[in-house]
């Protein structure tokens, strides 16, 4: 007997270790019906014989599952206050050998932003980024470091001047940059979270995961950061109960540990 979307996601779980009940279910089940429909497969148990035996299908799936919708100094005011208060105020704390994460990190947006950030307030070989996603495909393209005008369009004029190359339509981040950051696959649900670190950023991504799945992560990143580490979200994300967790609010979209 075919199975439905309830023995899809225990198949996707074994095969994948993405487990689909940490998701609002109406939104990503919509998703996974359309990359079906695309695929040509009929139902779920077809379509799990397809991604288990096509590589570069089982990849396509992955890639599809995990919303990638990243771009630099994404709310470029929150990035303002990184700079202006916080970056500072790390230093002051902890010296200048930041350790730093950056959590979901897509197509390596991000972390080139953080390390940019950094470089206004120290020299670019003390530092480093720790930067994870649950997809190899982002993480391969965040390493070649190839971007679109839209993408790069909030960096500061200065950096973008400093740091990007033109090639024909897109725009090549240096090497300089890219070399600061470490990437590795990491799946927030399941696996272990480094420790004692000076910050943690992880924005919009958490808004597709339920309320359960969300508290839980919110509380291992507690867990991750050292005493008056910092964590900064997403201008879509708010922590709803962070006293109880244990966090301080700094300012709308900064909670420090």
């Amino acid at each position: 007997m075919p199975y439905d979307y309830e023995g899809f996601k225990k198949e996707i779980l074994r095969l994948t270790k993405i487990d689909l009940n940490a998701y609002k279910e109406k939104q990503m089940k919509r998703r996974i019906d359309t990359l079906i429909a695309k695929s040509g497969a009929k139902g779920y148990e077809e379509y799990v014989k397809l991604i288990n035996s096509d590589k570069q299908r089982f990849e396509e799936f992955v890639n599809y599952l995990t919303i990638n919708v990243s771009e630099f100094y994404r709310n470029p005011e929150q990035w303002r206050i990184l700079d202006q208060q916080i970056i500072p105020e790390l230093i002051q704390k902890f010296g200048k050998n930041l350790k730093i994460w950056s959590a979901a990190c897509s197509t390596g947006d991000e972390p080139y932003s953080l390390v940019m950030a950094l470089s206004r307030h120290l020299p670019l070989n003390q530092i480093h980024i720790y930067a994870t996603d649950i997809d190899k495909q982002v993480i391969a393209k965040a390493q070649v470091g190839l971007y679109v005008e839209k993408s790069i369009a909030a960096v500061p004029d200065d950096l973008k001047k400093k740091y990007f190359t033109k090639v024909g339509p897109s725009y090549q981040i240096s090497n300089e940059i890219k070399s600061r950051v470490e990437f590795k696959q990491h799946n927030l649900l399941l696996d272990t979270y480094p420790q004692q670190v000076h910050m943690i950023v992880c924005r919009n991504v958490l808004i597709y995961f339920t309320d359960e799945a969300k508290d839980e992560v919110f509380r291992k990143f507690y867990l991750s950061l050292a005493a008056k580490g910092v964590l900064f979200i997403g201008s879509t994300e708010q922590i709803i109960d962070h006293k109880s967790i244990g966090f301080e609010r700094k300012g709308s979209f900064f909670y420090e540990k």
